[in-house]
């Protein structure tokens, strides 16, 4: 658990499984936003409380705020890992990020950034971290470009099975 000094009244902690339904919301919200895609809410549903079982899978952080009613998530991310053969370690995708509408813009993202950066420099195996961002998404950019990261270089393409649904061999 982290206590951001730049974002008072802020903490950010490892994901329960408590949170799922929050998770699942802001993900529902998260693929409308920015994608405009509308996820099945049972995958979905069934997907964040497999990550929360298993977050080795994927490991969810999210960013409580002090309210009078008692804390309340205003934001999460996540991580997925990658192994680098070619530089003998892993590589932390973030993924689901994503800050309550009525938080942006107040350091929530920020706390969350800091707390999962400070914890991939203290894990030696961890070279570095990334993230996908859609190319139209030019506030999240620049969100991310001033947190110190940078384009890679790299597009990303993709041939995705959705629901069982393969292609014939």
């Amino acid at each position: 658990m982290t206590i951001d000094p730049a974002a008072p009244g802020l903490i950010v902690r490892d994901a329960r499984p408590a949170d799922r339904p929050v998770i699942v919301e802001f993900n529902r919200r998260l693929a409308l936003e920015t994608e405009h895609k509308r996820l099945d809410a049972e995958v979905l549903d069934r997907g964040v409380a497999r990550a929360l079982a298993e977050p080795d899978r994927l490991r969810y952080w999210v960013a409580e705020a002090a309210m009078p009613e008692g804390p309340r998530i205003v934001g999460q991310t996540a991580i997925t890992r990658e192994w680098s053969d070619w530089r003998d370690g892993w590589i932390w995708w973030l993924q689901s990020v994503y800050v309550d509408a009525d938080h942006r813009g107040r350091g929530v993202f920020k706390a969350l950034f800091r707390h999962l950066r400070a914890e991939a420099l203290a894990a030696p195996d961890v070279i570095g971290v990334r993230l996908y961002v859609e190319n139209g998404n030019a506030q999240a950019q620049r969100t991310y470009e001033a947190l110190g990261m940078r384009p890679g270089g790299y597009s990303v393409l993709e041939e995705l099975w959705i629901h069982g649904a393969r292609p014939s061999r």
